[in-house]
């Protein structure tokens, strides 16, 4: 016989009971026991890492917050764009998350925010915190939230055993050859403490991606690196087939200060319907050489772009488009810069925003003269395609060492399939360097008197050749 009846038959009996009563009472002290001796634990845990002098040697310490540059408002005072930018702060604050992410690199970004989360991480208990009062002030440390302002000096404190954690796994990094090193070291036209440009070699991709094996941001990290503790970044981007001058940032804030510069430069362009060159922020020239000649010797273009796929998706194109919203403000002013009698013509282009393709589009569809060596916007141009004869006194030039086989010999207009004619020869921008040692609390410095880099690329052998050409030709008819 079991079940509830027979346990209720059995517990009528006062003997019975009694059992029942003190098995049930040393089951409950035992329970009890391992319920307090668990809590003693855990708070014995939270003691040893927790506030002060009890937890020494349990904290990793972060770096003393310095306050950081406004980017954006240091790019509005660059700019000279708003009155009012030149009252604004140039100095920043900055949350503790933000602080702990940037100074902390090496950790991944969910374990920092779980810390924050779970009330792990601790800051300095200066003086005059609320919470620094009695036992607080034994304690010196307090408990900081992630959106808690950083204030200078102050230090955060991460638990200990964020050095057990899994780093943030690096992208593997490329080791150049001396003869690589040499090559890409060769290619440079400025370098200071905030930048560093170079003059980008036509067929030389600047990022990569599928099918390509060497990339400029994979060379740059390892060639241009210096004795830096950072990379240089990307700052802008060129056609992997354009030549000409490619500014990179060389610490993290310069490259968020040249973001600001090159997106104040857009912004003012679309506030304004005329262009004021000499106040432009950023200027780029860039040389084409294209087929046909415009109807007008210069001009301005104002056409929006936008992207279209084709193949089924599998590739994309910019067009001409309405100014619907999909659809980017572009602008190129443009002039000839000089003609040849065949069929030619050298086009000086200057982009007053950074579309993509856009000086590309702007000549083929909107000018009708398409860029020789452009197959995918002058495809058509090129069907009808003769190569010139080189000129019997060409100079000779000797083929320079090659180690990332772009074929740089190649590509003039003598070519069967010349390379694209479209090179950025100079462009004019902000001392971000000088700029930077201007930034302070207290500054009043008038950063529209700021002095500017002026930088000035020569032209790929491909261009050159071309030009050497057309020059004997129209010396030759004349």
């Amino acid at each position: 016989m079991t079940g509830p009846l027979f346990f209720r038959q059995v517990l009528r009996s006062p003997a019975a009971a009694a059992k029942f009563e003190t098995f049930y009472q040393q089951q409950c002290h035992r329970f009890t026991s391992a319920a307090v001796k668990q809590e003693t634990h855990q708070s014995t845990a939270k003691n040893d890492g927790g506030d002060g002098g009890r937890g020494k040697g349990k904290w990793v310490t972060v770096p003393p917050y310095t306050s950081t540059v406004n980017v954006d408002s240091l790019g509005r005072r660059l700019s000279r764009r708003d009155i009012e930018a030149q009252n604004e702060s140039i100095r920043t604050t900055m949350s503790a998350l933000k602080w702990v992410v940037r100074c902390c690199p090496h950790l991944p970004q969910s374990l920092v925010q779980k810390l924050f989360r779970l009330r792990q991480v601790r800051r300095d208990c200066i003086e005059g915190d609320v919470d620094c009062s009695g036992d607080a002030q034994e304690r010196r440390l307090k408990r900081v939230g992630a959106k808690d302002l950083m204030k200078k000096g102050e230090r955060v404190f991460l638990p200990i055993s964020v050095q057990g954690s899994s780093p943030v796994k690096k992208q593997k990094k490329y080791e150049c050859s001396e003869e690589e090193m040499n090559f890409i070291r060769g290619l440079e036209l400025y370098k200071d403490s905030a930048i560093i440009a170079i003059n980008k070699l036509p067929k030389l991709p600047v990022q990569g991606g599928i099918g390509i094996k060497k990339s400029l941001d994979e060379l740059e990290a390892t060639c241009l690196r210096y004795d830096s503790n950072e990379p240089p970044r990307l700052v802008h981007r060129l056609d992997r087939d354009s030549s000409g001058i490619l500014v990179m940032g060389r610490t993290q804030t310069s490259t968020a200060i040249l973001h600001s510069v090159f997106r104040e430069k857009t912004i003012g362009t679309l506030e304004n319907n005329e262009i004021d060159w000499g106040k432009m922020i950023l200027q780029k020239r860039y040389l084409a050489l294209v087929f046909g000649v415009p109807k007008h010797c210069k001009g301005l273009i104002s056409a929006p772009l936008a992207k279209v796929l084709v193949d089924d998706g599998k590739s994309e194109r910019i067009t001409i488009a309405d100014r619907a919203s999909s659809s980017q403000h572009a602008i190129t002013e443009y002039r000839v810069f000089e003609t040849s009698d065949y069929g030619y013509t050298w086009l000086e282009l200057c982009p007053a925003t950074g579309r993509k393709h856009q000086l590309r589009v702007h000549c083929a569809e909107v000018l009708g003269t398409p860029i020789v060596g452009d197959y995918k916007y002058g495809w058509q141009a090129h069907r009808r395609w003769e190569p010139l004869a080189p000129s019997p006194n060409e100079k000779f030039v000797e083929a320079k060492p090659d180690p990332l086989g772009l074929d740089l010999e190649f590509g003039s207009i003598t070519e069967k399939q010349p390379h694209l004619h479209l090179h950025c020869k100079q462009m004019v921008l902000p001392n971000i360097s000088l700029a930077l040692d201007h930034v302070s609390p207290d500054s009043d410095y008038d950063f529209s008197k700021l002095e500017s880099v002026n930088l000035v690329a020569p032209l790929p052998l491909h261009m050159q050749k071309s030009w050497d050409l057309l020059k004997y030709l129209a010396q030759q008819s004349s």
